[in-house]
């Protein structure tokens, strides 16, 4: 399996498909850094050089920020919105939808699991 920015990408794929395995990088990125770099999307990741994968990874993390460091970027971003005490931060520490959806049916994504409530007993089943 040839590796690009420290993960292993897939030899059988082709490597316009075989760069999507990169956290950050999906298809339009990957199109733009085959012909950046040269190397023909068509061909399978098995097959390029070690000087083709070199020049794809050092363009990538030249460019880009993708894999461990976008993550990281990505928690500081959401523990900085925590912080401030902002609504969207409110939303994440509740795990609810931050961008304005509906949460009174749907959003079981992020809500999980239903919980169910007892309902209200009537008068008559109370005697």
């Amino acid at each position: 399996m040839p590796r690009v920015c420290g993960v292993d990408i897939p030899g059988e794929k082709r490597i316009d498909v075989s760069l999507r395995y990169l956290y950050g990088v999906g298809a339009a990125l990957a199109d733009r850094v085959l012909e950046a770099t040269g190397v023909a999307p068509s061909a399978r990741a098995k097959s390029l050089s070690e000087d083709d994968l070199a020049r794809i990874g050092s363009y990538i993390e030249k460019n880009f920020v993708v894999e461990g460091s976008l993550r990281r970027q990505i928690a500081q971003n959401v523990t900085r919105l925590r912080d401030i005490g902002c609504y969207r931060g409110s939303r994440h520490r509740r795990s609810l939808p931050v961008r304005g959806q509906r949460t009174r049916t749907n959003a079981r994504t992020r809500k999980g699991p239903r919980k169910t409530v007892a309902g209200k007993k009537s008068v008559k089943a109370v005697k």
